[in-house]
Formats: structure tokens, C-alpha cells, sequence
């Protein structure tokens, strides 16, 4: 039995707090990585000792991270979520309903979060910029649609666009 459907709103806020929940993650682990590469330990041994150097070149890796997921937020916090019209082609914000091989499946096409489950695994998050997101902008219930997803070919019929 498949859970029921949340409001956009109610999506868009899971979607907040999941990012919110990885960027508080990502930040934990950033602020721990540079606590080590000064702490007294890290200092190296001799001049072939890395070990500082490797650590700060992984710290640097983290804070890219946070800041990547920090302005993902923003713009999910900022995505629209009013509902479409009937015969309004898919956008930011849209919840597109399709089917696939006689299987329904429902998106959210959001600006970050690509991948993340919604609505108890019934809502799954596609960003624009994802193959599947890009080739769902612009459809309209009806409209059929092929991509390619990794090495395979997705065959997709847009049932609605909310």
C-alpha cells in the first residue's frame, strides 16, 4: 500500500529538514577534520610525514561540501511551490506523476536534493540539472519523454503535472 501523498508544502519542508540534517552532518564532520590537522598529534615527524597535508587537503574537500549543500538549501528554501494548472509544462517546483513500465512513480523537481525520498518513499527528488530532471522540464500530461539514465534508456508518459 502506498503511504499517502503529501502537500507540496509538506514536501518541501521534509525536503528542508533533510538538507538541513546533512548540512548539520557534513559541518560535525568539517569542524572535527580541522580540529585534528592542528591538533598536536598531526604535527609531522619528520619532513616525508604528510599526515597534516592530507588531512587539510580533506578538510578543504568538507568545506566545499558544506558550502555546495549550504547554497542547495537556499534554493530549495526558495522554491516555489504553488500548484500547476492543468496544461502547465513542468518546472521547478512541479510534482510530475509518471508511469514506466506500467508503474506509477511521482517527482519532485527541485533545485538540490536529487535522489532524496519523500512522503515515506513515495516522492523522490529529482533536480533540474539531473538527465531524468531535464527531460521532464517543459512536459505536459500526455507527453511522453526518453532518456538516458546511466546505460540505460528510461521510457517515461507524463500522467500529471501538479
Amino acid at each position: 500500500m502506498k503511504p499517502p501523498l503529501l502537500s507540496k508544502v509538506a514536501l518541501k519542508d521534509e525536503l528542508t529538514r533533510a538538507l538541513e540534517d546533512q548540512l548539520a552532518g557534513l559541518e560535525q564532520a568539517y569542524q572535527a577534520t580541522r580540529a585534528g590537522v592542528t591538533h598536536e598529534e598531526a604535527k609531522p615527524e619528520n619532513d616525508k610525514d604528510t599526515r597534516a597535508l592530507e588531512q587539510s587537503y580533506v578538510a578543504r574537500g568538507q568545506a566545499q561540501r558544506v558550502e555546495e549543500v549550504r547554497a542547495g538549501l537556499a534554493d530549495t528554501r526558495a522554491m516555489p511551490v504553488a500548484a500547476f494548472a492543468e496544461g502547465r509544462p513542468a518546472a521547478l517546483g512541479a510534482l510530475v506523476v509518471v508511469e514506466e513500465n506500467d508503474r506509477e512513480l511521482t517527482f519532485l523537481l527541485a533545485p538540490y536534493g536529487g535522489g532524496i525520498a519523500l512522503s515515506q518513499g513515495a516522492v523522490h527528488v529529482l533536480t533540474v540539472k539531473s538527465p531524468l530532471g531535464r527531460a521532464l522540464l517543459g512536459k505536459k500530461a500526455g507527453d511522453e519523454c526518453e532518456t538516458k539514465v546511466g546505460d540505460r534508456m528510461r521510457e517515461l508518459t507524463v500522467v500529471a503535472v501538479r
